[in-house]
């Protein structure tokens, strides 16, 4: 298997395999339409050519038990900094693991910075 690319399932037909960048997007939006998320700190990581915004910020890495996902968010000024991250994190393992059927078996979120949203 090649690196960056998860095994979904293998039928009679084929296979069908999912890359780390479309698992990434689908965390990056996930977390975009998040309450109380301002934005994405993609500044920790270097910038890869042709990658989107929506990933910056977000590792994804294949462990024995499942998909690892570690996210760098800026959360709003005033709210709750551990509901907010509570919620991203249940919302990110349920729409990854409904949307490509691979198992998640850790999402981190790590805030990075509170910000006025404007």
């Amino acid at each position: 298997m090649e690196k960056g690319i998860h095994l979904v399932r293998t039928t009679d037909l084929g296979r069908i395999s999912v890359s780390t960048d479309a698992i990434a997007q689908v965390v990056g939006h996930v977390t975009a339409e998040s309450y109380g998320i301002v934005g994405m700190a993609g500044r920790r990581f270097p910038r890869l050519p042709g990658r989107d915004r929506v990933t910056d910020g977000i590792d994804v890495k294949s462990r024995d038990g499942g998909l690892e996902i570690d996210l760098h968010v800026v959360v709003e000024y005033g709210l709750n900094l551990a509901e907010v991250a509570a919620t991203v994190r249940t919302r990110v393992a349920y729409e990854v693991e409904r949307q490509t059927g691979l198992p998640v078996s850790l999402v981190e979120v790590r805030i990075a910075d509170v910000r006025r949203s404007s």
